[in-house]
């Protein structure tokens, strides 16, 4: 038999644990799926700890959660950037594709880097 335990202020009755697991259980999901995204997927948040003296590594893990919920906004507000992440195979071809226009190549805006991989995409995989 499989036991769990979970730390709560929640009264615990036969009336709501049913409730009570599938909100633990979606809450463990959520977390688990972020952290992978943040250790696995170009965002090396495991790889920050042990920096500096006193508090570096704590604005290195807090600058790389800021840029993970800017990448998350621009998914959700900039159609041009979803459309460029959905036509390539993960964030860190992303990011390697970024990186490497942004060396070799000055752009206007960030409309005019995002709008440039999209034509460059489109024209790779006409309809």
């Amino acid at each position: 038999m499989l036991k769990k335990a979970w730390a709560t202020t929640h009264l615990i009755t036969d009336e709501n644990i049913v409730k009570i697991v599938i909100a633990g259980r979606a809450r463990w999901k959520v977390e688990n799926e972020n952290n992978n995204i943040l250790k696995n997927h170009g965002y090396h948040f495991d790889l920050n700890f042990g920096h500096g003296k006193q508090h570096l590594s704590n604005l290195i893990a807090t600058l790389i959660i800021l840029t993970y919920l800017l990448h998350t906004v621009l998914d959700w507000m900039d159609t041009a950037y979803h459309t460029v992440r959905s036509l390539l195979p993960s964030r860190r071809t992303f990011f390697e594709h970024l990186r490497a226009l942004i060396q070799y190549f000055l752009f206007d805006s960030w409309e005019h880097l995002i709008n440039f991989m999209l034509d460059g995409l489109k024209n790779e995989n006409p309809d």
